[in-house]
């Protein structure tokens, strides 16, 4: 007897459809309350066991292992959807776009091309993000797992590109001077990780000293560029960054493209954190010249706040970016009718099989319309100037001076204290918040000193927030340094 035909669809719908109606209840129910739980909570051992049980041989009812996620994994989230979550740079979701997800799902489409109406969406939105920026519409582009993999996309097209030999045929061995790369000292780690990837080294990207402002000195960048000139290095690309990760510094990207244009040079911007206040009706002026880009990076799971992840790599010239890495064996050859009848998507990036990220980014933006996102960034840009007002006018706390958009960088200072005992208190501070889930917030430290630091990229922050930080962060120092003379008395 032929053995049973099994299948991983159910034996009963109608259960699986009560199951799915209650699992979106209370998913709606989870993102209404968010703000009556704590932003994080440490996880109790006991529920941290649950997660190292030994791999499932037997079925378990599927109802039995939703209950266990219900209790064991919901409650304990990173955070970054609550509203007092302002710890690294992170959009903070929308139900919109889980649901985008969810059809995804559903579809099961691999993105790597094809005739099929996911593919369309998917290209779609990578001309609507053309759009954001100003590229033309002939402009190549890809959407990618997040803002790391968008800029290593678009390093990889310049120094192909720059190249002046077939790297993909001859390697890197070919190359007649050693590449050299440009970037400030606030540069993003990823540009670190491409050179790396890239089989350049670490020692390709030169660091560009900034000012206070924390932008980069482009007179100390047109000195560098001379001076490996003279030494036999071959200047190939600009890195500007439209948005550091430290501080929310703008590189002065019209006197960037200037400069690349004069070097020959290719100019790319790390857009990841700024990008998107080109829709932005009050800020958009601060990334005039990014239409200016031979390549940008973008994180529409940031500021456009769609559910992890999507990222999109946008190249100027589309030669040049499907050139660096189109390949087609004799198993995906397009077809004149069929379902291979249309451009292969993963002719541009490294993945043959790519998720459909674009649906979520897709409903969201047709829900909400581009305009109000960008009143949205409008908004956290102002709650950033508010805050900053908030802790100028407090004696306790000190603000990091320069400009900014919607990172503020501060840190508790009252008393005689050493940078050492400032930068332990000021620790303790932040730990403590996200210990009793009243909030979170990072450290980082800028030019050698360090600062407590918040990162405004949530849709659901109101002001009061913003007034509860501050007052937060007073209390806990003052009872820090409460405790700790008190250990000396």
């Amino acid at each position: 007897m032929a053995a049973r035909e099994e299948t991983l669809d159910p034996s009963d719908w109608e259960s699986l459809r009560d199951l799915s109606h209650r699992i979106v209840d209370d998913a709606i129910d989870y993102m209404r309350d968010v703000r009556d739980r704590p932003v994080w909570q440490p996880m109790p051992d006991a529920v941290r066991a649950t997660f190292n049980a030994d791999l499932p041989t037997e079925p378990t009812p599927i109802e039995v292992v939703y209950r266990g996620l219900a209790e064991n994994m919901m409650p304990y989230p990173m955070g970054n959807i609550h509203p007092r979550f302002w710890m690294w740079y992170m959009g903070s979701s929308n139900f919109t776009g889980a649901l985008g997800d969810f059809l995804a799902a559903i579809l099961g489409s691999n993105l790597g091309g094809g005739d099929h109406a996911a593919a369309l969406i998917d290209q779609q939105v990578v001309n609507w993000f053309k759009q954001i920026v100003g590229f033309p519409t002939e402009a190549s582009g890809t959407l990618v797992s997040g803002g790391s993999m968008a800029n290593i996309i678009g390093l990889t097209v310049a120094r192909n590109e720059m190249a002046g030999t077939n790297l993909r045929e001859n390697g890197l061995g070919s190359l007649e001077m050693p590449p050299r790369f440009y970037g400030s000292d606030q540069v993003h780690s990823c540009h670190q990780t491409a050179m790396e990837l890239l089989g350049v080294g670490n020692s390709a990207l030169r660091r560009i000293p900034t000012g206070a402002d924390c932008i980069m000195d482009i007179a100390a960048l047109q000195g560098a560029i001379a001076e490996d000139r003279g030494s036999g290095i071959q200047p190939v690309c600009v890195i500007a960054t439209a948005g550091t990760v430290n501080t929310g510094a703008i590189d002065d990207l019209p006197q960037l493209a200037a400069l690349c244009r004069r070097e020959n040079m290719w100019f790319h911007v790390d857009g990841c954190i700024g990008a998107l206040m080109a829709v932005a009706p009050r800020n958009r002026h601060r990334v005039a010249g990014i239409e200016l880009a031979d390549s940008i990076a973008l994180d529409p799971h940031k500021w456009l706040h769609a559910p992890f992840e999507v990222g999109c790599a946008l190249v100027r010239d589309v030669k040049s970016h499907r050139g660096a890495f189109a390949l087609t064996p004799e198993y995906l050859e397009n077809t004149a009718r069929g379902v291979a009848a249309a451009p292969w998507l993963f002719d541009f990036g490294v993945q043959t099989s790519r998720g459909f990220k674009a649906l979520k980014v897709w409903m969201s933006l047709q829900e909400h319309g581009i305009e109000k996102f960008g009143r949205l960034i409008d908004q956290n840009i102002a709650q950033a100037a508010y805050l900053s007002g908030l802790i100028d006018a407090n004696p306790r706390l000190e603000l990091r001076p320069g400009p900014g958009i919607n990172i503020v960088c501060y840190r508790y200072n009252s008393g005689n204290l050493s940078e050492g005992g400032l930068k332990d208190i000021n620790t303790e501070i932040m730990l403590r918040m996200q210990e009793t889930g009243a909030a979170a917030v990072s450290d980082t430290t800028v030019h050698g000193v360090h600062f407590l630091r918040v990162a405004i990229n949530n849709h659901r922050t109101i002001m009061d927030d913003l007034d509860f930080l501050v007052k937060e962060t007073v209390r806990w120092g003052d009872v820090i340094v409460g405790e700790r003379k008190a250990s000396l008395a």
